[in-house]
């Protein structure tokens, strides 16, 4: 029924680049909270997320449905790549730190003993 609509009036391409800005949009600040509040150990839900959007975009007939649900897919892949990129960001001093979350160097350097740390 929306498709009909979209094609009717043809403006599918106009709401696709609409949908895909904003979906890319909305992609940016996830990435920044899901660092600060899990660190880079939830880029593993973006891979789930990317492959679960992969087969809804194969299984919609619907062509304005299958492109945004690609769109959401391959945009979780790549959030997958921003979120590693995001510790060194956070490490840089660019992003602030989760003060409640240890970094994985803060973590290890705790676990050495105190004769190696020198």
């Amino acid at each position: 029924m929306i498709s009909e609509f979209l094609r009717q009036w043809h403006i599918e391409g106009l709401t696709v680049g609409l949908a895909t800005f904003l979906i890319i949009g909305i992609f940016h600040p996830v990435v920044i909270k899901c660092h600060y509040y899990f660190g880079t150990g939830c880029r593993w839900w973006f891979v789930v997320l990317g492959i679960i959007m992969c087969g809804v975009s194969l299984a919609v007939d619907d062509t304005v449905g299958s492109i945004l649900a690609g769109v959401v897919a391959f945009s979780s892949f790549w959030t997958v790549k921003e979120i590693v990129e995001q510790e060194e960001r956070v490490r840089k001093g660019w992003f602030p730190a989760n003060p409640r979350r240890l970094s994985r160097d803060e973590a290890a350097r705790k676990q050495q003993p105190k004769q190696q740390r020198r």
